[in-house]
């Protein structure tokens, strides 16, 4: 018997030794072009452009979703929104008040759904990983989805429906990620961190010192401010690199960075403007991805496509982890570690309104369905029922929307009346990889 437990532990601990720390970065309401190292003239984001340069960088990363809660739980699951189910932020209120029982029993409902799913922090614990959530996050207590630490008390508890405790880091410090990477050094156990501050989120509450480097004459408060949240954000980011890099860590740990949905902030008032947040526009949907990993990846720029979808069994294959069978994202590891051209030329995305109408039927809901191919773009529009952030969705082209990207990346000129065989071949890949289960009407495809 004592033979046979120290040949586990021995294994045990070999596992530990080859297995990397995982260090998952989620930017939250940041829009692709808003950094440094993506062009941007005003807004100083060195700690994430260094990060940039060490890194396998794709330009050209995705989110499926442009709303925080499905976009957070793809991360989770590693599946579409249409099929984790969480669609939207919240049941729709028109249904049932928010102080209302049946409200109540329907947002348990919707955090029920995590439990369909091996999650990402789950399929590590098989690997010996200790984990940790910090920041956004919307499945009840952080060990609902699988993490051995955390900060979210969640719902029922009092401010539990997207963080309570968790929303504090990065705002108010970094201890609670300094003490856990201390504890998970000192067990010799591999880590995997969630941090996915509050940031550059709104409320939008920068540090004097920096809203005082953003703000000059001729531009909007608010655009000084949305900057400095940026900067704030960056800062953060900066020690939470630290932290890893000084603790001895920086070699063996896999960086991994994305933001969870797009921003553009209204020059006019504290919220976000038209065609960002909560859409399937570039400003709703793209973000710069990358991974850092010194002693396997070789920094690279890189011109693919690649989705938020990927990162699940990405992260899963450097921990050495089995890959769920039906994750529709691929494993991009062989082809960042040995540079490999990734030979998938289409992703794809879909929208929901942000408050769900029917829990059991995605499509009640369902906006957009969006393909990128290429330097194509096909935006397909649905009439699924919003109730609350209307202007956010006002659909107003009811027609198929193709954009060249590559032309066109804010999307300004339709091209679908100009190009039928474009449009056609992706509508067919569309409902090749999401059919519409009970169709709802197209709102036009003239």
């Amino acid at each position: 018997m004592r033979i046979l437990l120290f040949i586990y532990l021995a294994m045990l601990s070999a596992v530990t030794a080859s297995s990397p720390n995982i260090v998952l970065i989620i930017s939250d309401d940041q829009a692709w072009t808003d950094y440094g190292f993506m062009g941007h003239p005003d807004i100083k984001t060195p700690h994430i452009d260094k990060l940039a340069k060490e890194s396998v960088l794709f330009k050209r990363g995705y989110v499926p979703t442009a709303l925080c809660r499905p976009s957070l739980a793809t991360l989770l699951t590693g599946h579409y929104a249409s099929t984790h189910g969480i669609t939207g932020n919240d049941p729709s209120p028109k249904y049932a008040n928010h102080n209302s029982k049946l409200y109540k029993e329907r947002r348990t409902q919707l955090i029920s759904f995590i439990d369909k799913f091996d999650t990402l922090p789950e399929l590590l614990s098989s690997k010996n990983y200790l984990s940790h959530q910090s920041g956004k996050y919307w499945e009840g207590n952080f060990k609902r989805a699988g993490f051995t630490h955390g900060m979210t008390r969640g719902f029922p508890e009092p401010g539990g429906r997207h963080g309570d405790d968790g929303l504090r880091i990065g705002r108010t410090g970094m201890k609670p990620i300094e003490d856990f990477v201390k504890m998970a050094k000192e067990e010799k156990r591999p880590y995997f961190l969630w941090y996915a501050p509050f940031l550059p989120h709104t409320p939008h509450n920068p540090p004097q010192r920096l809203l005082k480097k953003y703000t000059k004459e001729g531009r909007s408060i608010h655009i000084a401010k949305y900057y400095a949240m940026c900067d704030w954000f960056d800062e953060t980011c900066g020690q939470l690199l630290n932290i890893v890099d000084e603790s001895g860590d920086r070699d063996n740990t896999l960086i991994v960075y994305v933001t969870d949905n797009g921003w553009i902030q209204n020059p006019k008032r504290g919220g976000y403007d038209s065609r960002s947040k909560q859409t399937p526009y570039e400003g709703g949907v793209r973000t710069p991805i990358m991974f850092r990993w010194p002693s396997k990846i070789k920094p690279a720029e890189r011109n693919e496509l690649v989705s938020s979808i990927d990162l699940v069994p990405t992260i899963l294959s450097a921990a050495g982890s089995k890959i769920p069978e039906k994750l529709p994202g691929i494993n991009l590891l062989p082809h960042l570690v040995k540079e490999n051209p990734i030979s998938r030329d289409t992703i794809f995305g879909e929208s929901f309104a942000h408050d769900i109408a029917d829990l059991n039927k995605p499509e009640s809901t369902l906006l957009f369905r969006w393909a990128i191919k290429d330097k194509w773009k096909l935006l397909l529009t649905y009439d699924g029922e919003v109730n609350r952030y209307k202007s956010t969705h006002p659909r107003i082209e009811k027609r198929p929307q193709l954009f060249d990207l590559s032309s066109d990346p804010h999307e300004k000129k339709n091209l679908a009346k100009n190009n039928p065989k474009k449009v056609a071949e992706l509508v067919k890949e569309i409902d090749s990889w999401y059919p519409i289960k009970e169709r709802k009407t197209l709102i036009s495809f003239e």
